[in-house]
């Protein structure tokens, strides 16, 4: 069966978002004053097959932990759900 896995990879709030500074700078600068703060992330979507839910929830934690975020700097949350017939 296959899943969608939805990723979302944040830095830790103690950790610098030098980006989400410049991307602030420029809203502001654009005439966006109402943003106090930007931080900047990563999504990303995986088609993954598993026998079941918990299976393809299990493999994109493990995806995350060893590859797609740093656990030094980052946190991730990870969403699964049956993938789309028109994603296939």
């Amino acid at each position: 069966m296959q899943f969608l896995a939805k990723v979302y990879v944040t830095l830790k709030p103690a950790v610098n978002d030098p980006q989400g500074l410049t991307v602030l700078g420029g809203l502001k600068t654009l005439g966006f004053q109402s943003v106090s703060s930007v931080r900047v992330g990563k999504y990303l979507e995986l088609t993954l097959e598993a026998t079941d839910r918990t299976m393809a929830e299990a493999e994109a934690q493990e995806m995350c932990r060893k590859l797609l975020a740093n656990p030094v700097i980052e946190l991730f949350r990870v969403e699964v759900g049956e993938a789309a017939a028109a994603r296939r």
